[in-house]
């Protein structure tokens, strides 16, 4: 009897889209960070730049957590797919 394993393939392919969608959103919330803040935008600056700071440090988390999740998962995946292919082909040759 062997398992169906598309449920959890269609699961792995949607963290994976999830992964790529945090690495977008990244990039788009980056676009707004000030690496150097100039003396010349004045002390107006700084909290807008500490909010993104922050918003990009929980990106960070939540991006990291879901990147080994997803990896975890798709070795757990394919260790199973690779057992299942060898019983069943241990079962054809009658071993």
């Amino acid at each position: 009897m062997s398992l169906n394993l598309l449920p959890f393939l269609v699961l792995w392919a949607v963290l994976a889209a999830v992964v790529l969608l945090m690495i977008a959103y990244r990039a788009a919330v980056a676009r707004h960070e000030d690496d150097s803040l100039h003396v010349i935008h004045g002390a107006s600056a700084v909290p807008q730049q500490a909010t993104v700071s922050e918003r990009l440090e929980t990106i960070d988390k939540w991006g990291k957590r879901l990147t080994v999740i997803m990896i975890v998962f798709g070795l757990l995946l394919g260790a199973v797919y690779a057992y299942q292919s060898w019983v069943q082909g241990a079962t054809r040759t009658g071993l």
